[in-house]
């Protein structure tokens, strides 16, 4: 895998506003915002797909989910948010390093999930 510049912010090799942070994870505003709310929550274990992820991975990404929820209750968004993880190239992901996005502050139809984040 290369380094890729989540992992150079989870390792603080490069500056980022980070809005939450613990020994597993950080969470920061997305650059590229698709919604008035939109968070990524980064492992700090560089995981480049979810499918490439094993069994050991398991507790790691409970916590991410938790760490999700807890951002989101941050961010006063906890009465609705939309959690998405992009999975390869075709799934949309263009960052290899594992992360959830969090999309809050308007309404997200159902149609929508394909668009919300291309």
């Amino acid at each position: 895998m290369t380094d890729t510049i989540f992992g150079k912010i989870t390792r603080g090799d490069m500056p980022a506003d980070i809005i939450y942070e613990d020994e597993h994870c950080l969470a920061i505003h997305d650059i590229q915002p698709q919604a008035p709310v939109h968070v990524l929550v980064i492992p700090r274990k560089p995981i480049p797909r979810l499918v490439d992820a094993e069994p050991q991975d398991q507790a790691l990404l409970g916590h991410l989910l938790i760490a999700a929820g807890t951002v989101a209750r941050q961010l006063g968004v906890a009465e609705g948010f939309r959690l998405v993880i992009n999975n390869g190239e075709g799934g949309g992901q263009t960052v290899f390093h594992l992360h959830v996005h969090i999309l809050a502050g308007r309404p997200l139809a159902e149609g929508e999930l394909g668009q919300a984040l291309q």
